[in-house]
Protein backbone atom coordinates (compact mmCIF):
# COMPACT_ATOMS: atom_id res chain seq x y z
CA UNK A 1 0.00 0.00 0.00
CA UNK A 2 1.42 3.13 -0.63
CA UNK A 3 -0.14 7.02 -0.20
CA UNK A 4 -1.03 10.03 -2.13
CA UNK A 5 -1.72 12.56 -0.43
CA UNK A 6 -4.30 11.66 1.53
CA UNK A 7 -5.67 9.12 -0.39
CA UNK A 8 -4.73 5.28 0.42
CA UNK A 9 -3.51 3.68 -3.29
CA UNK A 10 -3.27 0.01 -3.31
CA UNK A 11 -4.31 -3.79 -5.27
CA UNK A 12 -7.96 -2.31 -4.12
CA UNK A 13 -7.96 0.78 -5.70
CA UNK A 14 -8.05 4.49 -4.70
CA UNK A 15 -9.97 5.58 -1.25
CA UNK A 16 -10.08 8.35 1.07
CA UNK A 17 -12.17 10.11 3.69
CA UNK A 18 -14.38 12.70 1.92
CA UNK A 19 -13.16 16.04 1.50
CA UNK A 20 -9.40 16.29 0.98
CA UNK A 21 -9.10 12.83 0.56
CA UNK A 22 -11.45 11.86 -2.21
CA UNK A 23 -13.95 14.30 -4.19
CA UNK A 24 -14.86 14.71 -7.57
CA UNK A 25 -11.43 16.64 -8.48
CA UNK A 26 -9.48 13.58 -7.81
CA UNK A 27 -12.23 11.20 -8.94
CA UNK A 28 -12.00 13.10 -12.03
CA UNK A 29 -8.09 12.99 -12.35
CA UNK A 30 -7.77 9.90 -11.30
CA UNK A 31 -10.41 8.19 -14.18
CA UNK A 32 -8.24 9.96 -16.72
CA UNK A 33 -5.49 8.88 -15.58
CA UNK A 34 -6.62 5.09 -15.89
CA UNK A 35 -8.46 5.52 -19.21
CA UNK A 36 -5.15 6.46 -20.65
CA UNK A 37 -4.28 2.53 -20.25
CA UNK A 38 -7.76 1.40 -21.40
CA UNK A 39 -8.40 -0.23 -25.45
CA UNK A 40 -10.88 2.20 -26.65
CA UNK A 41 -14.71 1.46 -25.91
CA UNK A 42 -16.74 1.68 -23.34
CA UNK A 43 -16.58 1.70 -19.76
CA UNK A 44 -18.88 0.10 -16.96
CA UNK A 45 -19.77 2.10 -14.36
CA UNK A 46 -21.47 1.07 -11.07
CA UNK A 47 -21.86 2.33 -7.17
CA UNK A 48 -23.37 1.15 -4.04
CA UNK A 49 -26.03 3.85 -2.14
CA UNK A 50 -23.57 5.99 -0.28
CA UNK A 51 -24.71 9.41 -0.58
CA UNK A 52 -21.39 10.64 -2.02
CA UNK A 53 -21.53 7.73 -4.79
CA UNK A 54 -23.78 10.55 -7.54
CA UNK A 55 -21.25 13.22 -7.19
CA UNK A 56 -18.54 11.45 -7.82
CA UNK A 57 -20.15 9.15 -10.71
CA UNK A 58 -20.57 12.48 -12.13
CA UNK A 59 -16.83 13.04 -12.06
CA UNK A 60 -16.48 9.58 -13.27
CA UNK A 61 -18.62 10.09 -16.27
CA UNK A 62 -17.12 13.46 -17.13
CA UNK A 63 -13.68 12.01 -17.33
CA UNK A 64 -14.31 9.10 -19.55
CA UNK A 65 -16.65 11.08 -22.19
CA UNK A 66 -13.86 13.66 -22.09
CA UNK A 67 -11.60 10.93 -23.21
CA UNK A 68 -13.64 9.21 -25.71
CA UNK A 69 -15.33 6.13 -23.69
CA UNK A 70 -18.92 5.36 -23.94
CA UNK A 71 -19.84 5.36 -20.41
CA UNK A 72 -22.27 2.55 -19.69
CA UNK A 73 -23.82 3.35 -16.37
CA UNK A 74 -25.45 0.57 -14.07
CA UNK A 75 -26.19 2.96 -11.37
CA UNK A 76 -26.42 1.16 -8.13
CA UNK A 77 -24.89 -1.93 -8.36
CA UNK A 78 -22.53 -4.93 -6.27
CA UNK A 79 -19.20 -4.94 -7.08
CA UNK A 80 -19.31 -8.66 -8.29
CA UNK A 81 -22.46 -7.26 -10.73
CA UNK A 82 -20.34 -4.57 -12.29
CA UNK A 83 -17.58 -6.99 -13.10
CA UNK A 84 -19.85 -10.04 -14.82
CA UNK A 85 -21.24 -6.98 -16.65
CA UNK A 86 -17.91 -5.43 -17.99
CA UNK A 87 -17.31 -9.02 -19.78
CA UNK A 88 -20.52 -9.82 -20.99
CA UNK A 89 -20.98 -6.07 -22.58
CA UNK A 90 -16.74 -6.30 -24.03
CA UNK A 91 -16.34 -3.55 -22.66
CA UNK A 92 -12.36 -1.98 -22.16
CA UNK A 93 -12.88 -1.73 -18.51
CA UNK A 94 -14.95 -0.72 -15.51
CA UNK A 95 -14.86 1.89 -12.20
CA UNK A 96 -16.86 0.81 -9.20
CA UNK A 97 -17.72 3.46 -7.10
CA UNK A 98 -17.62 1.76 -3.67
CA UNK A 99 -15.92 2.39 -0.38
CA UNK A 100 -16.48 -1.44 0.54
CA UNK A 101 -16.50 -2.09 4.49
CA UNK A 102 -15.82 1.93 5.06
CA UNK A 103 -18.37 3.96 6.45
CA UNK A 104 -20.13 6.89 4.68
CA UNK A 105 -17.15 9.13 5.38
CA UNK A 106 -15.36 7.29 3.03
CA UNK A 107 -15.54 6.33 -0.82
CA UNK A 108 -13.34 4.75 -3.34
CA UNK A 109 -12.63 3.82 -7.05
CA UNK A 110 -12.03 0.53 -8.04
CA UNK A 111 -10.61 -0.41 -11.42
CA UNK A 112 -11.33 -3.59 -13.59
CA UNK A 113 -9.74 -4.65 -16.85
CA UNK A 114 -11.68 -6.02 -19.86
CA UNK A 115 -11.79 -9.52 -18.15
CA UNK A 116 -14.33 -7.95 -15.30
CA UNK A 117 -11.15 -8.08 -12.64
CA UNK A 118 -9.12 -6.03 -10.47
CA UNK A 119 -6.18 -4.66 -12.04
CA UNK A 120 -2.75 -5.76 -10.70
CA UNK A 121 -0.67 -4.18 -8.20
CA UNK A 122 1.93 -3.40 -11.40
CA UNK A 123 -1.46 -1.82 -13.56
CA UNK A 124 -2.49 0.00 -9.99
CA UNK A 125 0.99 1.95 -9.76
CA UNK A 126 1.13 3.30 -13.58
CA UNK A 127 -2.25 4.92 -13.01
CA UNK A 128 -0.84 6.30 -9.83
CA UNK A 129 2.68 7.44 -11.84
CA UNK A 130 0.32 9.55 -14.14
CA UNK A 131 -1.14 10.79 -11.26
CA UNK A 132 1.91 11.80 -9.38
CA UNK A 133 3.54 13.33 -12.23
CA UNK A 134 0.50 16.10 -12.09
CA UNK A 135 0.88 16.37 -15.67
CA UNK A 136 -2.10 17.50 -17.76
CA UNK A 137 -4.41 14.32 -17.67
CA UNK A 138 -6.99 15.49 -20.24
CA UNK A 139 -6.43 16.13 -23.67
CA UNK A 140 -8.28 17.94 -26.47
CA UNK A 141 -10.80 14.97 -27.29
CA UNK A 142 -11.08 13.28 -30.22
CA UNK A 143 -15.11 12.90 -29.61
CA UNK A 144 -16.83 13.26 -26.73
CA UNK A 145 -17.99 9.81 -25.89
CA UNK A 146 -21.86 8.86 -25.17
CA UNK A 147 -23.86 7.56 -22.11
CA UNK A 148 -26.17 4.59 -21.46
CA UNK A 149 -28.21 3.21 -18.71
CA UNK A 150 -28.12 0.06 -18.92
CA UNK A 151 -30.74 -2.12 -16.55
CA UNK A 152 -30.18 -6.05 -17.40
CA UNK A 153 -27.08 -6.51 -14.69
CA UNK A 154 -28.66 -8.09 -12.32
CA UNK A 155 -30.54 -10.48 -14.47
CA UNK A 156 -28.11 -11.48 -16.02
CA UNK A 157 -25.66 -12.09 -12.87
CA UNK A 158 -28.52 -13.80 -11.05
CA UNK A 159 -29.43 -16.52 -13.88
CA UNK A 160 -25.79 -16.89 -14.63
CA UNK A 161 -25.71 -18.41 -10.73
CA UNK A 162 -28.93 -20.48 -11.65
CA UNK A 163 -27.62 -21.83 -14.49
CA UNK A 164 -24.87 -23.11 -12.72
CA UNK A 165 -24.41 -26.89 -12.91
CA UNK A 166 -23.94 -26.95 -9.48
CA UNK A 167 -27.00 -25.43 -8.68
CA UNK A 168 -30.81 -27.11 -8.71
CA UNK A 169 -33.36 -24.14 -8.38
CA UNK A 170 -35.93 -26.54 -8.69
CA UNK A 171 -34.50 -28.64 -5.63
CA UNK A 172 -33.81 -25.51 -3.63
CA UNK A 173 -37.52 -24.26 -4.47
CA UNK A 174 -39.34 -27.42 -3.34
CA UNK A 175 -37.37 -27.44 -0.13
CA UNK A 176 -39.03 -24.74 1.02
CA UNK A 177 -36.54 -22.59 2.75
CA UNK A 178 -37.65 -19.40 4.41
CA UNK A 179 -33.82 -16.78 5.07
CA UNK A 180 -33.61 -13.21 6.57
CA UNK A 181 -31.15 -10.83 4.75
CA UNK A 182 -29.28 -7.65 5.61
CA UNK A 183 -27.80 -6.22 2.98
CA UNK A 184 -26.62 -2.58 5.00
CA UNK A 185 -29.34 -1.07 2.64
CA UNK A 186 -26.28 -1.19 0.42
CA UNK A 187 -26.19 -2.31 -3.04
CA UNK A 188 -26.85 -5.73 -2.58
CA UNK A 189 -30.36 -4.44 -1.29
CA UNK A 190 -31.91 -5.59 -4.68
CA UNK A 191 -30.12 -8.04 -6.03
CA UNK A 192 -29.62 -10.64 -2.73
CA UNK A 193 -33.70 -11.12 -2.74
CA UNK A 194 -33.95 -11.33 -6.37
CA UNK A 195 -31.64 -13.85 -6.63
CA UNK A 196 -33.51 -15.95 -3.27
CA UNK A 197 -37.47 -15.32 -4.99
CA UNK A 198 -35.31 -16.81 -8.18
CA UNK A 199 -34.66 -19.79 -5.99
CA UNK A 200 -38.51 -19.95 -4.55
CA UNK A 201 -36.62 -19.04 -1.27
CA UNK A 202 -39.15 -16.93 1.15
CA UNK A 203 -37.49 -14.01 1.51
CA UNK A 204 -37.71 -11.60 4.89
CA UNK A 205 -35.61 -8.57 4.17
CA UNK A 206 -34.46 -6.61 7.25
CA UNK A 207 -32.31 -3.79 5.87
CA UNK A 208 -32.85 -3.44 1.67
CA UNK A 209 -33.77 0.51 1.23
CA UNK A 210 -31.40 1.83 -1.13
CA UNK A 211 -32.13 5.01 -0.23
CA UNK A 212 -31.07 4.95 3.94
CA UNK A 213 -27.79 3.63 4.16
CA UNK A 214 -26.11 2.16 6.83
CA UNK A 215 -28.26 1.81 9.92
CA UNK A 216 -25.51 -0.42 11.37
CA UNK A 217 -21.49 -0.21 11.37
CA UNK A 218 -21.09 -1.73 7.50
CA UNK A 219 -18.64 -3.95 8.07
CA UNK A 220 -20.76 -7.20 8.50
CA UNK A 221 -18.73 -8.70 11.53
CA UNK A 222 -20.61 -10.67 13.99
CA UNK A 223 -20.56 -8.23 16.32
CA UNK A 224 -22.90 -6.12 14.11
CA UNK A 225 -25.14 -8.62 13.00
CA UNK A 226 -27.56 -9.35 16.77
CA UNK A 227 -30.61 -7.54 14.78
CA UNK A 228 -30.22 -9.80 11.82
CA UNK A 229 -29.65 -13.26 14.44
CA UNK A 230 -32.98 -12.19 16.32
CA UNK A 231 -35.05 -11.87 13.21
CA UNK A 232 -34.21 -15.25 12.09
CA UNK A 233 -35.26 -16.64 15.52
CA UNK A 234 -38.14 -14.51 15.82
CA UNK A 235 -39.17 -15.67 12.43
CA UNK A 236 -38.39 -19.59 12.50
CA UNK A 237 -36.37 -19.00 9.26
CA UNK A 238 -33.74 -21.28 8.06
CA UNK A 239 -30.83 -19.29 7.58
CA UNK A 240 -29.51 -15.08 7.53
CA UNK A 241 -27.43 -13.86 4.72
CA UNK A 242 -25.69 -10.63 5.61
CA UNK A 243 -23.67 -8.69 3.07
CA UNK A 244 -20.82 -5.57 3.06
CA UNK A 245 -21.89 -2.14 1.26
CA UNK A 246 -21.31 -3.69 -2.11
CA UNK A 247 -21.97 -7.30 -1.53
CA UNK A 248 -18.55 -9.13 -2.39
CA UNK A 249 -18.66 -10.40 1.38
CA UNK A 250 -21.21 -12.91 2.99
CA UNK A 251 -21.35 -13.96 6.42
CA UNK A 252 -24.06 -16.27 7.56
CA UNK A 253 -26.83 -16.86 10.43
CA UNK A 254 -27.70 -20.43 11.02
CA UNK A 255 -31.43 -21.61 11.76
CA UNK A 256 -30.62 -21.42 15.79
CA UNK A 257 -30.04 -17.89 15.02
CA UNK A 258 -26.04 -18.02 15.65
CA UNK A 259 -23.96 -16.03 13.96
CA UNK A 260 -21.19 -17.88 12.36
CA UNK A 261 -17.76 -16.44 11.61
CA UNK A 262 -17.27 -14.61 8.85
CA UNK A 263 -14.23 -17.56 8.00
CA UNK A 264 -17.08 -19.88 7.45
CA UNK A 265 -18.21 -18.42 4.20
CA UNK A 266 -15.37 -19.79 2.03
CA UNK A 267 -15.19 -23.34 4.27
CA UNK A 268 -18.66 -23.66 3.87
CA UNK A 269 -18.44 -22.99 -0.13
CA UNK A 270 -15.59 -24.94 -0.30
CA UNK A 271 -16.73 -27.91 1.45
CA UNK A 272 -19.53 -28.12 -0.81
CA UNK A 273 -17.93 -27.20 -4.71
CA UNK A 274 -14.87 -29.90 -3.54
CA UNK A 275 -17.63 -32.37 -2.73
CA UNK A 276 -18.57 -32.03 -6.71
CA UNK A 277 -15.34 -30.86 -8.39
CA UNK A 278 -12.09 -32.27 -7.57
CA UNK A 279 -8.97 -29.77 -7.39
CA UNK A 280 -6.74 -27.26 -5.56
CA UNK A 281 -8.93 -24.38 -3.43
CA UNK A 282 -6.63 -21.10 -2.45
CA UNK A 283 -7.07 -18.63 -0.59
CA UNK A 284 -5.17 -15.73 1.21
CA UNK A 285 -2.61 -15.66 4.39
CA UNK A 286 -5.16 -14.72 6.91
CA UNK A 287 -8.22 -16.94 5.77
CA UNK A 288 -8.65 -19.90 8.60
CA UNK A 289 -6.80 -23.10 8.96
CA UNK A 290 -9.62 -25.05 8.19
CA UNK A 291 -8.96 -24.41 4.22
CA UNK A 292 -5.97 -26.98 4.26
CA UNK A 293 -8.53 -29.38 6.48
CA UNK A 294 -11.27 -29.36 3.99
CA UNK A 295 -9.07 -29.45 1.29
CA UNK A 296 -7.26 -32.76 2.52
CA UNK A 297 -10.49 -34.36 3.40
CA UNK A 298 -11.41 -34.08 -0.34
CA UNK A 299 -8.16 -35.07 -1.06
CA UNK A 300 -6.89 -32.55 -2.73
CA UNK A 301 -4.20 -29.17 -1.90
CA UNK A 302 -4.78 -25.79 -0.97
CA UNK A 303 -2.32 -22.97 -1.69
CA UNK A 304 -2.28 -19.38 0.09
CA UNK A 305 -1.60 -15.86 -1.79
CA UNK A 306 -1.06 -12.20 -0.61
CA UNK A 307 -4.58 -10.65 0.95
CA UNK A 308 -6.02 -8.76 -1.54
CA UNK A 309 -8.69 -10.10 -4.34
CA UNK A 310 -6.45 -9.68 -7.33
CA UNK A 311 -3.35 -11.48 -5.85
CA UNK A 312 -6.16 -14.84 -4.63
CA UNK A 313 -7.08 -14.43 -8.26
CA UNK A 314 -3.81 -14.59 -10.08
CA UNK A 315 -3.04 -17.68 -7.21
CA UNK A 316 -6.10 -19.76 -8.68
CA UNK A 317 -5.62 -18.76 -12.49
CA UNK A 318 -1.59 -20.20 -11.54
CA UNK A 319 -2.92 -23.30 -9.97
CA UNK A 320 -6.20 -23.97 -11.05
CA UNK A 321 -7.88 -23.52 -8.51
CA UNK A 322 -11.81 -24.83 -8.79
CA UNK A 323 -12.89 -22.18 -5.76
CA UNK A 324 -11.13 -19.69 -3.69
CA UNK A 325 -11.23 -16.82 -1.82
CA UNK A 326 -10.88 -14.80 1.13
CA UNK A 327 -11.89 -15.31 5.33
CA UNK A 328 -13.42 -12.15 5.47
CA UNK A 329 -16.62 -13.62 3.68
CA UNK A 330 -15.35 -13.79 -0.10
CA UNK A 331 -16.17 -16.43 -2.37
CA UNK A 332 -14.57 -16.75 -5.81
CA UNK A 333 -16.31 -19.55 -8.21
CA UNK A 334 -14.62 -19.16 -11.87
CA UNK A 335 -17.76 -20.95 -13.55
CA UNK A 336 -19.58 -17.17 -12.64
CA UNK A 337 -16.20 -14.92 -12.70
CA UNK A 338 -13.01 -14.65 -10.89
CA UNK A 339 -14.15 -12.33 -8.80
CA UNK A 340 -15.69 -12.38 -4.81
CA UNK A 341 -19.42 -12.55 -4.63
CA UNK A 342 -22.09 -12.96 -2.11
CA UNK A 343 -24.74 -13.94 -4.26
CA UNK A 344 -22.79 -16.30 -5.45
CA UNK A 345 -21.60 -17.50 -2.35
CA UNK A 346 -25.81 -17.67 -0.96
CA UNK A 347 -26.49 -19.60 -3.67
CA UNK A 348 -23.88 -22.42 -2.82
CA UNK A 349 -24.49 -22.66 0.91
CA UNK A 350 -28.23 -23.22 -0.22
CA UNK A 351 -27.48 -26.49 -2.44
CA UNK A 352 -25.18 -27.72 -0.08
CA UNK A 353 -28.01 -27.69 3.03
CA UNK A 354 -30.59 -28.63 -0.13
CA UNK A 355 -27.99 -31.51 -1.06
CA UNK A 356 -27.13 -32.68 1.99
CA UNK A 357 -30.64 -32.50 3.43
CA UNK A 358 -29.14 -31.15 6.68
CA UNK A 359 -29.60 -28.02 8.87
CA UNK A 360 -26.34 -25.29 8.25
CA UNK A 361 -25.71 -26.04 12.06
CA UNK A 362 -24.96 -29.26 11.63
CA UNK A 363 -23.28 -28.92 8.25
CA UNK A 364 -20.98 -25.63 10.61
CA UNK A 365 -20.44 -29.13 13.10
CA UNK A 366 -18.95 -31.29 11.01
CA UNK A 367 -16.10 -28.99 10.38
CA UNK A 368 -12.96 -28.26 12.17
CA UNK A 369 -13.54 -26.32 15.08
CA UNK A 370 -11.13 -23.49 15.52
CA UNK A 371 -11.70 -19.79 16.83
CA UNK A 372 -10.42 -16.47 14.90
CA UNK A 373 -9.13 -13.01 16.50
CA UNK A 374 -8.88 -10.07 14.27
CA UNK A 375 -8.04 -6.82 15.63
CA UNK A 376 -6.39 -3.42 13.75
CA UNK A 377 -4.37 -0.94 15.42
CA UNK A 378 -2.34 1.88 14.72
CA UNK A 379 1.30 1.82 13.21
CA UNK A 380 3.45 4.25 12.33
CA UNK A 381 7.12 2.62 12.93
CA UNK A 382 9.54 0.38 10.48
CA UNK A 383 7.80 -2.57 9.73
CA UNK A 384 11.04 -4.49 9.28
CA UNK A 385 11.80 -4.07 13.13
CA UNK A 386 8.50 -5.23 14.04
CA UNK A 387 8.87 -8.48 11.90
CA UNK A 388 11.96 -8.94 13.58
CA UNK A 389 10.77 -8.61 16.78
CA UNK A 390 8.05 -11.03 16.20
CA UNK A 391 9.78 -13.58 15.02
CA UNK A 392 11.79 -13.35 18.03
CA UNK A 393 9.39 -13.40 20.30
CA UNK A 394 7.12 -16.49 18.42
CA UNK A 395 9.56 -18.48 16.86
CA UNK A 396 8.15 -21.14 14.86
CA UNK A 397 7.67 -21.54 10.94
CA UNK A 398 7.09 -17.78 9.50
CA UNK A 399 6.14 -16.63 6.15
CA UNK A 400 7.20 -13.16 4.92
CA UNK A 401 4.78 -13.22 1.42
CA UNK A 402 2.73 -10.50 3.31
CA UNK A 403 3.54 -9.17 6.05
CA UNK A 404 4.50 -12.28 7.96
CA UNK A 405 2.98 -15.03 9.05
CA UNK A 406 3.83 -17.46 11.97
CA UNK A 407 2.40 -20.68 12.34
CA UNK A 408 2.87 -22.40 15.31
CA UNK A 409 1.85 -25.43 16.84
CA UNK A 410 -1.37 -24.52 18.56
CA UNK A 411 -2.29 -21.79 15.91
CA UNK A 412 -1.24 -18.82 13.77
CA UNK A 413 -0.96 -15.29 13.64
CA UNK A 414 -0.65 -12.80 11.08
CA UNK A 415 0.67 -9.15 11.06
CA UNK A 416 0.19 -6.99 8.07
CA UNK A 417 -0.30 -3.30 7.04
CA UNK A 418 -3.95 -3.43 5.92
CA UNK A 419 -4.69 -2.11 1.91
CA UNK A 420 -7.82 -0.78 3.03
CA UNK A 421 -7.18 1.69 6.03
CA UNK A 422 -4.20 3.22 8.17
CA UNK A 423 -3.53 0.67 10.00
CA UNK A 424 -1.75 -2.70 10.97
CA UNK A 425 -3.81 -5.73 11.31
CA UNK A 426 -3.66 -9.08 13.48
CA UNK A 427 -5.41 -11.85 12.79
CA UNK A 428 -4.86 -15.32 15.23
CA UNK A 429 -6.70 -18.37 15.12
CA UNK A 430 -6.22 -21.13 17.63
CA UNK A 431 -8.36 -24.16 19.05
CA UNK A 432 -10.08 -21.70 21.27
CA UNK A 433 -11.06 -18.30 21.72
CA UNK A 434 -8.33 -17.57 24.48
CA UNK A 435 -5.38 -19.37 22.83
CA UNK A 436 -6.55 -16.96 19.66
CA UNK A 437 -6.79 -13.54 21.88
CA UNK A 438 -3.51 -14.91 23.48
CA UNK A 439 -1.47 -14.62 20.57
CA UNK A 440 -3.25 -11.19 19.48
CA UNK A 441 -1.79 -9.82 22.95
CA UNK A 442 1.90 -11.16 22.27
CA UNK A 443 1.75 -9.51 18.72
CA UNK A 444 0.45 -6.42 20.03
CA UNK A 445 3.25 -5.82 22.09
CA UNK A 446 5.54 -5.94 19.56
CA UNK A 447 4.03 -2.94 18.25
CA UNK A 448 4.55 -1.05 21.23
CA UNK A 449 8.33 -1.93 21.93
Amino acid sequence: MSETGRLMVSISGVRGMLGAGMNPEAAARWTAAFARTLSPGKVVVGRDTRASGPALASAVHGALRFAGFDVIELGIAATPTVEIAVRDLGASGGIIITASHNDERWNALKFLGSAGEFIDAGAVEAVRGRVEEGGPLFEAPGRIGGYELFDGADLAHIERIVGLPLIDAEAIGEARLKAVVDCVNGAGSRIVPSLLRRLRVETIELYTDIDAPFPRDPEPRPAMLGELAGAVLASGADIGFATDPDADRLVVVDGQGKVLSEELTLSLAADFVLSREKGPVAANLSTTRRIEDIAKLHGVRAFRSKVGEANVIALMKERGAVIGGEGNGGVIYPPVHYGRDAMTGIALILQHIVSSGEPLARLVARLPRYEIVKEKFAFSGDFESLTERLREAFGGEYNLLDGIRIDTEGGWVHVRRSNTEPVVRIIAEAPTGAEAEDLVRRAAGALRE
